[in-house]
């Protein structure tokens, strides 16, 4: 339970950080800023909840890494419920916070960090490209996760965080990145409307490109996790 409830406080933190930014800051800081806030929100979860869960706080990652073979179904199915909530008692949060404002707040208008795809939303891209986008980015994004915990790295957290951050910098005017069902999830179930109609493909796209990160890690050429294995039962 410990765990789960680690992943429900990071996919917490992670969307009250990072959609907290879009709705209070975002006209300040812009999108470099939002992207940042995304990517050290996952910095500090990752050197904080780390140790405990592994902080994956996001159901893709959960995704890769039940698919790579180094997680129980069942911690799978635990993960995922709990990441889940922690998003949408997040975007509770945040609405709570924004209906506070004095001169009033629309959350129609001004959204809670929602992502979306279509007229009026970014640049304007169609579903086949946010599709592709989002089931993309979050194969680079996993694969990186992956990878660079296999090696037990302690710089693991900061590049993790740092390429949620360059993710976020190509992707932003696209869907606004999800690349995580979770925090697709809890914005779009508070927000209702277009977020939560179009919710289906943030739940589907990053979950197959969590996937295919996870099974194409099974490939020891891409992982090198026998390697690594190797060289520790020489020592």
């Amino acid at each position: 339970m410990k765990k789960y409830l680690a992943e429900l406080f990071g996919t917490f933190v992670l969307v009250f950080v990072g959609c907290g930014t879009v709705i209070f800051a975002g006209a300040t800081v812009g999108h470099l800023g939002i992207a940042f806030a995304f990517g050290l929100a996952v910095v500090a979860m990752a050197y904080t909840i780390g140790s405990i869960s592994g902080a994956h706080v996001n159901p893709a990652v959960s995704l890769g890494v039940w698919s790579a073979g180094k997680m129980s179904f069942k911690d799978l199915l635990g993960y995922i419920i709990f990441q889940f909530a922690g998003a949408a008692l997040a975007a509770a949060v945040l609405l709570y916070i924004a209906q506070g404002k004095i001169s009033g707040f629309d959350v129609v208008k001004e959204g809670l960090g929602q992502n979306g795809w279509g007229e009026g939303y970014g640049m304007g891209y169609n579903m086949v490209s946010a599709l592709l986008f989002e089931i993309i980015a979050t194969f680079l994004f996993v694969k990186v996760i992956l990878r660079t915990t296999a090696s037990e790295s302690v710089m693991a957290g900061l590049v993790i965080g740092l390429t949620l951050t360059v993710i976020h910098i190509l992707g932003l005017q696209i869907t606004g990145v999800s690349v995580n069902p979770a925090r697709s999830f809890g914005p779009a179930i508070m927000l209702g409307g277009t977020a939560l109609n179009q919710l289906w493909l943030f739940l589907l796209a990053p979950s197959v490109g969590g996937l295919l990160a996870g099974l194409s890690c099974r490939c020891c050429c891409c992982c090198g996790e026998c390697k690594t294995k190797a060289k520790k039962a020489k020592k």
